[in-house]
C-alpha cells in the first residue's frame, strides 16, 4: 500500500470542498471494500476523506410515510431499525445476508452501493480487466466466469454487482441523494448503476466529486409482506450466487401488485419489469410465477459454465412467490 493523505471531514460542504474533482481522492466510509482494495493495488488513492463524522447517521421517518436513510448508517444499524424491519423486511433480511456481524458492524449505506465487483481478474492485478484498464479486455469472457453476469452483459464486462442491500433498495424504488459543489442531486436506484456497455469502468451515474448523503425509500405498503432470498455457495459469510427480493399484494386470489428484483446476476441490481408486468392481475398460483420467471429471464445470455443460473433463479422466483401467497392465505 503506497501512501496517502487522510483528512477526516467536518461537514458535508467541507467532504465535498476536500474532494473536489480529483480523481485519485476517495471518500472513506467502512472501509469494508476500499480498503481492501488499496491493500491489493487496485485502488491507489492519494487522499482519503473520512466521513464517518457527518450527521448522516440516522434513520427516519419521512412526512408521506416512506423512510431516509443516512449514508453513514451502517449495515448492523439499519437491519436492526424497527420501522426497517416492519415496513420493509426484505431490507433488513437482506442486510443480515450479507457479509459477516463485524462487516456490518463497520460497513455504511453509501459505501455498499458504491462497492465494487468481486471479480477476481478485477481484483488481480496482473490480470488485464477492462474495468481497471479500459480497453484490456475480459479474461472472464473466456476464463473463469460461474459466478457472472447471465443478464444485461457485454463483451467488455461479465462481472455481476455484489451488493445484497441494493437487491431490495431497486425493488422498492430508492433515490439516492448526493451533495456536489453545484449543490444538491438525487438519482433513482434505478438509473443509478450505468449498464455496462462498452465502458464498464464507467459504474454509476454519480457526477464527479459527488457525495452520497443519503438513499430514500418511497411509502411502498406491498414491501410490509416481503422477503429476500439468497443462494451461496456455503452457509457462512459468502457473496450470492443469485438472490431475489419480491414482495406480493394478493387480493381474492389476484396479485394486485409485484415487486422484484434479482441479485448477482448483472452489473447492477436486476429490476425484474417483466416479470412484474406477468404478475400484476393474474391468478396467484404457481403457474403464474413460473411464466414470471420465464418473462424476466427469457433475455439471459449465459456463457458456457454459467447456465445453471437460469435454472437457479427461475426456481427461486417460484419457490419465494409461492411462500408469499401462502403467507398471505393465512
Amino acid at each position: 500500500m503506497r501512501e496517502f493523505d487522510y483528512r477526516r471531514a467536518g461537514d458535508v460542504a467541507g467532504a465535498v470542498a476536500l474532494l473536489g474533482a480529483d480523481p485519485d481522492t476517495r471518500y472513506l466510509g467502512g472501509g469494508t471494500n476500499l480498503v481492501d482494495l488499496m491493500k491489493t493495488g487496485v485502488e491507489r488513492p492519494t487522499r482519503l476523506i473520512d466521513i464517518r463524522e457527518l450527521p448522516l447517521d440516522r434513520v427516519e421517518s419521512t412526512r408521506d410515510g416512506g423512510l431516509r436513510i443516512g449514508a453513514t448508517v451502517t449495515n448492523a444499524d439499519l437491519a436492526a431499525h424497527p420501522e426497517v424491519r416492519r415496513r420493509y423486511p426484505a431490507l433488513a433480511q437482506a442486510v443480515l445476508a450479507g457479509a459477516s456481524g463485524q462487516l456490518r458492524n463497520m460497513a455504511t449505506v453509501g459505501g455498499n452501493l458504491l462497492q465494487r465487483t468481486r471479480c477476481g481478474y478485477f481484483a488481480d492485478v496482473t490480470q488485464p480487466c477492462n474495468k481497471r484498464i479500459p480497453g484490456s479486455g475480459c479474461p472472464a469472457v473466456e476464463g473463469e466466469h460461474h459466478n457472472h453476469a447471465i443478464l444485461g452483459a457485454s463483451e467488455h464486462c461479465v462481472a455481476v454487482h455484489p451488493s445484497d442491500m441494493a437487491v431490495p433498495l431497486t425493488a422498492f424504488d430508492a433515490v439516492v441523494h448526493y451533495e456536489t459543489a453545484d449543490g444538491p442531486g438525487e438519482l433513482p436506484l434505478t438509473e443509478f448503476y450505468l449498464p455496462v456497455g462498452g465502458t464498464p469502468h464507467l459504474e454509476t451515474a454519480l457526477p464527479a466529486g459527488a457525495l452520497i448523503t443519503g438513499v430514500d425509500l418511497p411509502p411502498a405498503p406491498v414491501a410490509v409482506r416481503s422477503r429476500y432470498r439468497k443462494v451461496r455457495e456455503r452457509a457462512s459469510y459468502a457473496f450470492a450466487i443469485g438472490s431475489l427480493a419480491a414482495a406480493l399484494d394478493i387480493r381474492d386470489g389476484v396479485v394486485r401488485e409485484a415487486r422484484l428484483a434479482l441479485g448477482a446476476v448483472a452489473s447492477r441490481p436486476w429490476r425484474a419489469r417483466a416479470a412484474e408486468e406477468v404478475l400484476t392481475g393474474a391468478p396467484a398460483v404457481p403457474e403464474t410465477y413460473a411464466a414470471a420467471a420465464e418473462a424476466e429471464l427469457a433475455a439471459a445470455r449465459p456463457l458456457p459454465h454459467n447456465g445453471y443460473k437460469v435454472t437457479l433463479m427461475r426456481n427461486l422466483v417460484v419457490a419465494v412467490l409461492t411462500e408469499l401467497a401462502e403467507e398471505a392465505a393465512r
